[in-house]
Formats: C-alpha cells, sequence, structure tokens
C-alpha cells in the first residue's frame, strides 16, 4: 500500500475484503457495465473484473460489489480511493462471497444459526481488526442499512472504539417500529405476528437459509402482493422508498447482485425489532430460554445512549425513505441527544431514498463530499 495514504476506510453496505487505490485517473465510466461480469465474479475476482479495468490497484482478500455498481465518479468507493483514502470493502454473512467458513458447509444448518447478534459479537470486530492490522491505522467506518445497526449496537457495547476513528451512518437503522415500507404497512399488528410465525415455522422446519429468491421468500411476496394496497409493480421503490436520483439503468444491475441470502433467524431478528420497537439481542420466544442464552428472561437491549459521545458520526437520512424511517432516526437522534455537540453531524436529504445513498447520481456531491470533508477532520 502506498505510504503516501494516511487515511484507511472500512466500507459496509452489508451488503471479503478488496483494496482499491487509484493510479489511473482517466475514468472511462462510458464502457463500464457492471451487469455483464456479475456472474463472473465467482471465477475472476472483482479487482480483475471491475477495479482494474478503471484504472486502480487492487489487492484482493475476498469479494465484494456494491459501493462500485455506479461508475467510478458515482461509486463511493472509487471517489475515496481517488481522494487519497485506503479502502476496505466488507460483506457480511450468507453473501455469494462470504461462504469461505472453514469447518462448516452452507449446506448445513448449523451455518445458519445466527442473526445480527452475531455480526456484532464476532464479525464485525473480526473485520475491523484485520483491517487494522494490515493496516497499522485506525479505521473510517462506512455503514449502509443494516451496516449502520451493526455499528450502533457495536459500539453501544464499546466495542471496536481502540481501532475506530470515526463512522459514517447513511440510511441509519436503530429502531425500526415506524418502517414505513410496503413489507411494514402489511405488517400490521396482527400481520407481524402472523409474519414472524412464519419465520420461525421455517426455522424450526430447518428451513435456516433464507433465500429471497427461494420458494419461501417467493411465497411471502405473493401473499403479500395480495393486499391490493400494496404495489408490487416496482419491488425496488416498494421496499426502499421512491428513490430520487438512482438512474433507471443501474436499477437491473442492483437486482442482478441484491439482495442476497441471510439467515431466516435473522429475518425473525428483525421482524421482531419491527413488532416490538426496540433494539435488542435475539429474543427465544420464552422466559426459560432467554434465560439459558442470556441468564435473564428478556434479551438484553442495546443502549443507544451508552455510546462514547465523543465517537465522531456522521448520519445521513433520507425523508423518503421507507427502510430508515424519519420518525424511527428521530428515535435514534434523542437517545443520542447529548453527544458532544462537535463529534455529531446530521444531514437530511428530503428528496432522498433508501438506495440513493449508494445509488444515487448526485451522491458524491450530495453525500460523498460532506462525507469526506468529515472524515479530515478526524
Amino acid at each position: 500500500m502506498a505510504s503516501t495514504i494516511t487515511h484507511t476506510v472500512l466500507a459496509v453496505l452489508l451488503c471479503v475484503l478488496a483494496v482499491v487505490a487509484r493510479t489511473n485517473l482517466d475514468k472511462q465510466s462510458s464502457d463500464f457495465n457492471l451487469s455483464k461480469i456479475l456472474p463472473l465474479f465467482d471465477e475472476d475476482g472483482i479487482c480483475n473484473l471491475v477495479v482494474e479495468k478503471q484504472g486502480y490497484v487492487c489487492q484482493e482478500h475476498k469479494d465484494a460489489v456494491s459501493w462500485m455498481i455506479n461508475s467510478p465518479d458515482e461509486s463511493l468507493a472509487f471517489i475515496l480511493a481517488d481522494n487519497g483514502f485506503d479502502v476496505w470493502l466488507a460483506n457480511t454473512r450468507g453473501t455469494n462471497y462470504s461462504r469461505g467458513h472453514t469447518s462448516v458447509d452452507p449446506n448445513d444448518p448449523s451455518y445458519w444459526d445466527w442473526s445480527w447478534d452475531e455480526l456484532v459479537a464476532y464479525d464485525l470486530p473480526a473485520t475491523v481488526q484485520y483491517v487494522h492490522d494490515q493496516t497499522g491505522q485506525k479505521l473510517h467506518y462506512v455503514g449502509h442499512s443494516l451496516g449502520t445497526l451493526i455499528a450502533f449496537a457495536a459500539f453501544s457495547q464499546e466495542k471496536l472504539l481502540n481501532s475506530i476513528r470515526s463512522a459514517a451512518l447513511l440510511s441509519p437503522i436503530a429502531y425500526l417500529a415506524q418502517m414505513s415500507s410496503f413489507l411494514a404497512k402489511t405488517a400490521a399488528d396482527a400481520f407481524i405476528a402472523e409474519f414472524l410465525i412464519i419465520f420461525q415455522d421455517l426455522y424450526w422446519l430447518g428451513i435456516k437459509e433464507f433465500a429471497p429468491r427461494g420458494e419461501a421468500a417467493v411465497k411471502l411476496l405473493e401473499d403479500i402482493c395480495k393486499n391490493p394496497e400494496n404495489n408490487c409493480s416496482d419491488l425496488m421503490t416498494s421496499f426502499t422508498g421512491p428513490n430520487c436520483c438512482v438512474n433507471s439503468s443501474k436499477t437491473n444491475d442492483f437486482l442482478d447482485h441484491e439482495p442476497q441470502s441471510t439467515a431466516t433467524k435473522n429475518m425473525i431478528h428483525l421482524a421482531q425489532m419491527i413488532r416490538q420497537g426496540t433494539i435488542a439481542m435475539y429474543d427465544y420466544g420464552s422466559a426459560d430460554e432467554n434465560n439459558k442464552h442470556y441468564g435473564q428472561p428478556t434479551p438484553p437491549v442495546y443502549n443507544m445512549s451508552s455510546i462514547p459521545k465523543n465517537l465522531p458520526l456522521f448520519l445521513s437520512y433520507g425523508g423518503q425513505d421507507y427502510l430508515s424511517d424519519v420518525d424511527d432516526v428521530k428515535t435514534l437522534l434523542n437517545a443520542l441527544k447529548d453527544h458532544d455537540a462537535d463529534k455529531l453531524l446530521t444531514q437530511y436529504r428530503e428528496d432522498y431514498a433508501h438506495a440513493d445513498f449508494v445509488f444515487g447520481e448526485n451522491a458524491k456531491q450530495v453525500v460523498y463530499d460532506p462525507l469526506m470533508a468529515f472524515f479530515m477532520l478526524q
């Protein structure tokens, strides 16, 4: 890695690792067509197929791609590299690029015995430590969606603090009680109980991988789409909100790559958050089972007000976001009301929905430039 780079960034889309540094400033974005090469990632790797073709040096540790679906002058990973940052990209468990477990095969149900609690307790700390050990630097963290949730939870337990310089959290998710995606609209109190039972039934039947294109997910979507109030003709908008600034030509690239598999247990955990309106560990369904796991009858809560007040945080959220709802973000900001004023920067974009923060054509100007300025002050 070049010795002139003094800032290291770990970007987590949740959405394994690739390091990107810019060497050629001649962008050839007109030739950039990700949809033609997505199926080849498992064979040749992201460095060869995407990064090096854009004139960047790339050191491959595993794969990651979502931060690079747009052209280099619109994709955060490339933009950070252009500005002298040492960029590391991470995936979460269950994705196509994160199945290299050393002892458990994805066909083994035990491979899927996790929720985002395990990402907080094990995966994120291990990833941060790995990058820290490789670079010898404290990191700037960028998270989007679930990548923000696991960061908030880890920070609330005072994890990662010795290795993190600051964090930028886009479409921040900590609370989900007000989530306004069509899934949540359908999931009124009675339905969310049924929704939870569906996932629990899958779990206890041994269907522990929840594949978004699998039979169980298709059946669930069919049931949701029977409700005439739900618009299933535009699923991306129905799930994420009316994105103002995503190039429609990139939607197919996004849908070719996302969403990917997760654990059924993780889906249950997220459904619990929607139903209960809290940010807590996985609820095993009874006082006895919770006592076995936690030594108490209810799951421990992740206390957002316990996040260290001097940790530099950049939060950016949108008024059209169906997943990171404005009211839920306000609940989060209220929990952070005692945060040091000079260490918490919030940005609100009335026109932005969930996908705009990653794929918006103007995201560089309205989000990424302020984000980088924030990093440079830390």
